[in-house]
């Protein structure tokens, strides 16, 4: 039978929720374990479907992957059994293509399926694969297949077309090992870039800019293992914080960098919200009602394409008329068709959404379409009025480490189903 997720709506949310590792910076760093031999220690690994996904098909590498108890992480890549990523594996998970930089800077060579992932528009690899080129990688497509060889790879200076975030994570993995200096432009600015950098430095690499539009690399002739900590995942921080603010409720969303967050707090702020921020927590509460406001989705620093379907669900309750243009994904807006069946009112063209406020939603039967959009659904249905049944829920697991048990923490009545 397959899982729903059902909420009774209505419940104003308080209390605190402790925020769980970012998977966008845990994979990078899991792939990043392919380029030494020796034990590497990742902390704070939150539980999730793609955590799992990406844990086994290092495993089909040859990688041993040990001591997964609470968020503890051991990987260890001494010698690899396979440089190929399979189609059944990847096809569920974009952030598999990751191991190609890895695997051709360690082992001269990879074979890696092109990736799928959630259906929210075209995002190809293209820019992976000219960098890859650029670094001296010989590039081939074969039946839904990349293949890499390079017996050295070279450094090289690598201009973006726009920033990317894997793309760029990719190729800072792929330069770390190359002969020479490489340079990255208009490199992605995402903290979890940062992350990354900060691991390939104490792997003993040598990364310069990460968390501006230009990354400098030197390359080594080895690499060392590492220890580290994943930072707080800046999008489930959000997506509380946008729950609290739906409901009217005071919730601590603790654990999480505030300074990661500062384009969505800006627009809680604008449509309401009481937003206080310590050293590691966000104080969120509400007592006025929504406003109305106007945002664009953009690259780090800006409003994060990840929390734009949850302010979507937000907005509906807003007085007055909102617009959202979404400028990173062409197919994001897919979440717009479940709103509407809650009693949204949103007209959609191209990809700017209007949304006219109104003042109460209505439980439904409603379909997740993709990670974020099922987010949106459970805030949705947090605020609306009624029940509220969410199928094909297996998307919030690739990303929300057991969001229902928080969520229920805090006073909301919703649980699964299945």
């Amino acid at each position: 039978m397959e899982q729903r997720i059902i909420i009774q709506g209505g419940n104003v949310l308080c209390g605190r929720v402790e925020v769980s590792g970012a998977k966008n910076a845990a994979l990078p760093i899991m792939a990043a374990s392919l380029l030494t031999d020796g034990p590497c220690d990742i902390t704070n690994v939150p539980d999730l479907v793609d955590i799992r996904t990406f844990s086994t098909l290092l495993q089909r590498l040859g990688v041993s992957v040990m001591g997964r108890e609470a968020d503890k992480l051991c990987l260890q890549a001494q010698t690899l059994s396979s440089c190929e990523a399979p189609y059944e594996l990847v096809k569920t998970m974009r952030a598999s293509v990751l191991v190609l930089g890895p695997l051709v800077a360690r082992y001269g060579q990879a074979r890696v399926s092109l990736p799928g992932g959630c259906a929210i528009g075209v995002r190809p690899i293209d820019q992976h694969l000219m960098g890859m080129r650029a670094l001296g990688a010989d590039i081939e497509l074969d039946n839904g297949y990349v293949r890499a060889r390079a017996r050295r790879l070279r450094g090289a200076h690598i201009r973006f077309k726009a920033p990317t975030v894997t793309g760029t994570e990719n190729l800072m993995m792929a330069a770390a090992l190359a002969d020479g200096r490489s340079r990255l432009y208009p490199a992605a600015r995402e903290p979890e870039i940062v992350a990354l950098a900060e691991v390939l430095n104490q792997m003993g690499g040598k990364v310069r800019g990460a968390g501006t539009d230009t990354i400098d690399i030197e390359g080594v002739a080895a690499l060392q293992p590492f220890q580290y900590a994943i930072i707080p995942d800046r999008i489930e921080a959000g997506t509380f914080a946008v729950a609290a603010a739906i409901t009217g409720g005071q919730v601590e969303v603790a654990g999480c960098r505030p300074e990661h967050l500062t384009a969505v707090v800006q627009l809680l702020r604008q449509a309401g919200a009481q937003v206080e921020a310590a050293d590691r927590s966000l104080h969120v509460a509400r007592q006025q009602p929504l406003r109305a406001l106007n945002f664009a989705t953009a690259p780090y620093p800006g409003v994060p394409t990840d929390m734009q379907a949850q302010m979507m669900a937000l907005l509906a309750l807003a007085r007055g008329t909102s617009s959202i243009h979404e400028t990173v994904f062409e197919n994001r807006l897919m979440h717009v068709a479940e709103l509407r069946r809650m009693g949204a009112r949103i007209n959609v063209r191209r990809n700017v959404a209007t949304v006219e406020g109104e003042p109460g939603l209505c439980g439904a039967d409603v379909m997740a379409t993709d990670l974020r959009a099922s987010a949106c659904l459970v805030i949705a249905g947090l605020a609306a009025q009624g029940r509220t049944v969410i199928s094909q829920v297996y998307h919030l697991d690739r990303g929300y480490e057991q969001i229902e048990a928080k969520l229920a923490a805090l006073g909301a009545q919703i649980w699964r189903q299945g």
